[in-house]
């Protein structure tokens, strides 16, 4: 394309997307500033169709972007600011995720992006670690015990133990500081393995205590989580763009409900560095041409630990939505690394 035809596809995209009309000759020739006559501007615009960039709606004789339209657009023509405007994500949207708990975290995100967007917020949660930071054995009555499991990602897991021999505030607190001890860190596979020669030591009760606690804490750390954590899907039914089409629509929410594909997606998209940008089908994780998925992964202390995202029609506001997403990503890391 020379110069001429790349401001007409970039004055036409962010025309469509500012109010979801086709574009026509006339009102290219006004946005764009050029001295063009209309039938220069429609020629060129012939060009831009022959080259799979625009598309003619049968309704109209206004052209839209395509989603390989859009792909030149982001990677050639969009300009992302450097920092989100102050008033778009006000201190207590920050606070929201900052004082969240962890296990809270990654819904308050996915909360954020949608309330952002209006479109539908989405986050890959951190895998469970097979690990604690903390554990601890309170004595509730005489035959009752609470374990209490810390993962190193400060979730936190209570169990009830039902022990047959009375055992001390005392006795629990003498199995609580040696695990913490000599094992904090570990995963409970290597605990288990360590117990059994480290301990002669120590009282048979309380060697038997310890190793039911582990075998308690891995359980219950390790049970299936919800991976994928979604907000907003309800907001694509206020979108233009599907809202007539009722069978596009049960095609996205099954997307949303099933998660698989989307599982997939978020995962290859945490191996990458940066904002990703899925237009129209170009995922086959998500395949449809009118939806986009902006994608980035999120650290805690300096790991990549998982991915989030916005997820909504191609026809969006890609500078605004890259923002979003590159934001909420580091709000999440540092709510994470301070735990």
């Amino acid at each position: 394309m020379d110069e001429r035809a790349r401001l007409l596809l970039k004055t036409l995209i962010e025309h469509y997307i500012a109010d979801g009309q086709p574009v026509g000759s006339r009102t290219l020739s006004r946005a764009s500033g050029l001295e063009l006559s209309a039938a220069t501007i429609r020629n060129v615009m012939a060009d831009l169709e022959d080259m799979g960039l625009i598309a003619s709606p049968h309704t109209s004789a206004g052209r839209i972007p395509t989603p390989r339209g859009y792909r030149v657009f982001v990677d050639a023509m969009l300009t992302a600011q450097p920092q989100m405007p102050t008033d778009l994500l006000p201190q207590t949207l920050q606070q929201h995720i900052d004082t969240a708990p962890p296990q809270q975290v990654m819904m308050r995100a996915a909360q954020l992006m949608s309330s952002l967007s209006q479109f539908v917020g989405v986050v890959l949660a951190p895998q469970r670690s097979a690990a604690f930071r903390h554990i601890e054995f309170l004595r509730l009555s005489e035959h009752r015990i609470l374990l209490i499991i810390v993962s190193p990602e400060g979730d936190v897991q209570n169990r009830m133990l039902h022990w047959p021999h009375a055992l001390s505030q005392n006795e629990l607190n003498t199995a609580t500081n040696y695990l913490n001890a000599h094992f904090s860190g570990l995963s409970f596979e290597q605990v288990t393995q360590k117990l059994g020669s480290e301990v002669e030591h120590l009282r048979s009760e309380l060697v038997a205590l310890m190793q039911a606690g582990v075998q308690a804490g891995s359980q219950a750390l390790q049970q299936p989580q919800d991976q994928v954590v979604i907000s907003g899907q309800q907001q694509l039914l206020g979108i233009g763009d599907f809202g007539g089409n009722l069978g596009k629509l049960r095609q996205l929410f099954d997307l949303f409900e099933q998660k698989a594909q989307l599982l997939k997606l978020m995962d290859a998209s945490a191996r990458a560095d940066g904002v990703r940008i899925y237009i129209g089908g170009e995922s086959e994780a998500v395949p449809f041409e009118e939806l986009s998925v902006i994608t980035a992964p999120y650290a805690a202390d300096g790991k990549v630990v998982g991915t989030l995202g916005v997820i909504g029609p191609t026809r969006m506001a890609y500078d605004r939505m890259i923002q979003i997403v590159d934001i909420t990503s580091k709000l999440v890391g540092n709510a994470l690394s301070q735990r």
